[in-house]
Order: structure tokens, then C-alpha cells, then sequence
């Protein structure tokens, strides 16, 4: 599916990031990377700065409103110009309080020195809202 090493950077990121072993994750993340939810008033949104914080900070505690292992983030198609990598893909799996997650994303990966360097995230955030506040 990949045609470029930046694709399959981001393609094996999701792989990875899919087991929910995030010492796993850690190392396809450029030091200085910054990771970005577009959305507002849910839980993740903003800006999340630095390898250690999006890790620790940020994808542990969403991560543990989900099932083990979950949500599973499948590539449905990806595309790239240089250093930046767009891909489709659907969030899958089953949160704590049993609530079936299904969700459609659109990332903008950018790659530097041949790991992630900026994430900005783009997904249904009503969708989100609704899943966590009703």
C-alpha cells in the first residue's frame, strides 16, 4: 500500500499504535514532535508538545478509557508529497464502560529525520463528544 518510506512510516506508527503498547510507539516519535486534536470541549483536544508528553500525557489517558489493545486505527488509503503524509483511516474497538467506539479520521503526518515530527488529527468530534458525555 505504501509508495514511499514516509508512508510506511506512518502506516507501521498505526500498526504499532493498534497493540496499545505505547514503549512501543515512543521511538517513531522525533523528540520535539507535537501532536495536535482539532477539536474543542473533548477529552485530548489541543496541542500536545514533546515525545515524552504525548506518550504520557496524552495517549495514555485516552488510551485507558479504552479496552486493552484498543481502539484499532486501519489505513484505508494514504497519500504523500515529501516530508508530509495524509491518511484515511477508521478508530475502531471497545471503551471501559463497554460503549462500542467506531470513528473516521483524516492525519497529516509530517515526517523529519525519518520520524514523526507533527501530527494534526482531524475526526468526528461530536461523534467523540457524544460517545464520552451522554
Amino acid at each position: 500500500m505504501a509508495t514511499t518510506e514516509n508512508e510506511q512510516l506512518v502506516i507501521d506508527f498505526f500498526a504499532t499504535l493498534s497493540t496499545g503498547d505505547l514503549e512501543k510507539v515512543r521511538p517513531f516519535f522525533h523528540k520535539d514532535a507535537t501532536w495536535q486534536a482539532m477539536a474543542r470541549d473533548i477529552p485530548g483536544a489541543g496541542t500536545h508538545s514533546g515525545r515524552d508528553v504525548i506518550i504520557d500525557e496524552f495517549l495514555g489517558p485516552i488510551r485507558g478509557e479504552f479496552e486493552p489493545g484498543d481502539p484499532k486505527v486501519t489505513v484505508k488509503s494514504i497519500a504523500s508529497k515529501g516530508p508530509l503524509v495524509m491518511a484515511e483511516c477508521k478508530g475502531t474497538g471497545r471503551m471501559k464502560n463497554g460503549k462500542a467506539y467506531d470513528n473516521d479520521y483524516c492525519w497529516a503526518v509530517e515526517i523529519k529525520d525519518g520520524k514523526i515530527f507533527a501530527i494534526r488529527e482531524y475526526m468526528d468530534t461530536h461523534y467523540v463528544f457524544k460517545l464520552f458525555f451522554e
